[in-house]
This record gives C-alpha cells, structure tokens and sequence, in this order.
C-alpha cells in the first residue's frame, strides 16, 4: 500500500529549506532551484506547492511571523511578568534583538523581504509588513494603561513613546546583526531607556 503524503508538512519542508538559505545566503540569492537543492526534492515539486518565488517567499514569511509572534508571548511567560506593564513591553521589545539562530534569522530575512518590497510590488503589502503598526498600537495601549494606573510617568504621549521606543529597538536589533554591539548590551539600553518612562 503506497504511503499517504503529507501536504503540509512536505509544504513546511520545502518552507524550512528557504529559510534556511535565506538566513545562509541572503534571501536575494534564493531561487526555486536552491530552494528545491536545499529541500533534496525536485524543482517540479516545490512549484506545485508554490507557483512562484512570491509565493513561497510569502509563505516563508508568514511562518516567521507566527513564529516570532510564539517567541514574544513564551518570553512574558517566562518572564513572569504577564500583568507588569513595564515588563510585558521590555520582553516584546527584546525580541527584536536577535539573541539566538532562530531570531537572527529572523531579524535578517524580515529586513531584507521589507527592503525588496520597495521596488517589487509582488512582494508589497503583505500583512506581515504591518506588524510594526500593529506593535505601536499594542504598546501605546500598554503605556496609557500604565500611566493611569500611576506606573508610568504621566507628563509622556504615550503615542510619541512607543515610535521612539519600536524605532530603538528595531536600531538596536540592526546593529546586534552588524556586530556593532552584542544582545546582552543592547538590551541594558532597552532597560536605561524604559527606566524613564517607568521611574518607579
């Protein structure tokens, strides 16, 4: 009797297979071809999951997200610090510093797909692409929480801190991806810099 195929995981194979040559090669070098090599399956095959390098590139993509999105709510728990309002927006900012493989190439495929959305229409306005205004409504939301619970200083726009606040950690997660800093000190100026809204 001939074994059933499994769809979806052939489909995160062949997923898995490009991120890993993203996060190796950059992910303006992966074709169907290195896609399919990396995969140890046929050209024909990842073409009849995905009928074009958009497609799996969004695929790819999506599955990152979801992941990252599991990694932010893991590192609150693990925190403890699921109703701190200063800690639940210190773990999510540090997630976007690349602390390990698996954030590092994160961090590295989402800023190079954001770059070549720029000038490739097929790859523009992807959901995902709006998670950084999806993360400042989270945390304006988290700051005007905590300012009227007295937790935060009250003289601050909360919607002028969470910019600043997205916009360091995004630059801090950048230079821990050019070796310009380690993870360990980019989080310390994460933490000087919440110290200011949270002067308690």
């Amino acid at each position: 009797m001939p074994k059933l195929v499994d769809h979806e995981e052939r489909r995160a194979h062949i997923i898995d297979a490009l991120l890993r040559s993203a996060a190796s090669s950059g992910l303006h070098s992966v074709t169907m071809r290195s896609v399919a090599i990396e995969a140890g399956v046929s050209v024909r095959l990842v073409q009849y999951y995905f009928d074009t390098k958009e497609q799996l590139l969004l695929a790819a993509m999506t599955r990152l997200a979801t992941r990252m999105g599991e990694r932010v709510q893991q590192r609150v728990r693990a925190t403890g610090a699921t109703t701190d309002p200063r800690g639940i927006i210190e773990a999510v900012l540090l997630e976007a510093v690349p602390t390990d493989e698996e954030s590092r190439a994160f961090h590295l495929i989402y800023t190079e797909y954001a770059v070549l959305s720029v000038t490739d229409p097929a790859l523009a306005g992807q959901p995902f692409l709006a998670a950084p205004e999806e993360m400042e409504a989270f945390l304006v939301a988290r700051l005007t929480a905590a300012q009227q619970a007295g937790d935060a200083d009250q003289r601050l726009d909360a919607r002028q801190e969470a910019v600043v606040l997205l916009a360091v950690s995004a630059g801090l997660g950048l230079s821990v991806l050019l070796g310009q800093r380690t993870a360990e000190e980019a989080a310390a100026v994460l933490h000087y810099h919440l110290g200011r809204i949270f002067p308690g």
